[in-house]
């Protein structure tokens, strides 16, 4: 596994039951070396902040990220500007945490679990997949619709035109 592009680890031995405050900011390099991981044409800010405290083996993360993005449009590959402010919670477990052999249903507090190993948590990597669940997956540009008209792609509730539909006309009749 390669190094995180944002690291950013809490020791174990710094935490206790009461939440700890912890302010994280992703300089230039490391905004950078994300964006190239995520597919996206920048990243101008990405920061959290959180409540991070023991509880047992498990350490528990609440907070909020904020980050600005520009993603590439899916029609036209313009340049397409986001900010997020999404809260998150997350619980870090020890690598290996025996988990149930039979099938298991999952409540949404189980979905934010990060396994962990050593002597401390990446509460920068959590803070990277997090920005990542963040994203639109399907990022458009004011212009998308008219981009992929002009290619042929019909959208909901269009009546598609030319020889493709031509084609489906005969097939319907068959």
């Amino acid at each position: 596994m390669t190094d995180p592009e944002f690291p950013r680890p809490v020791r174990l031995d710094t935490l206790g039951e009461a939440p700890r405050q912890i302010a994280i900011t992703a300089e230039e390099s490391e905004r950078a070396a994300l964006a190239r991981r995520f597919g996206l044409i920048a990243i101008e800010r990405l920061e959290a902040e959180a409540g991070v405290r023991a509880a047992g083996d498990a350490v528990l993360v609440e907070g909020r990220l904020r980050a600005a993005v520009t993603q590439a449009c899916v029609a036209s590959g313009e340049p397409v500007p986001a900010v997020i402010d999404e809260p998150f919670v997350l619980r870090f477990v020890p690598e290996g945490t025996p988990a149930a052999e039979e099938e298991i249903e999952l409540d949404e507090g189980d979905l934010d679990v990060i396994a962990y190993e050593g002597s401390a948590v990446d509460l920068g990597e959590a803070a990277a997949q997090t920005l990542a669940l963040a994203l639109d997956p399907f990022p458009r540009a004011p212009n998308a619709q008219a981009v992929l008209r002009a290619a042929g792609v019909v959208g909901e509730g269009e009546e598609e035109t030319g020889p493709f539909a031509a084609l489906k006309a005969l097939r319907d009749k068959l």
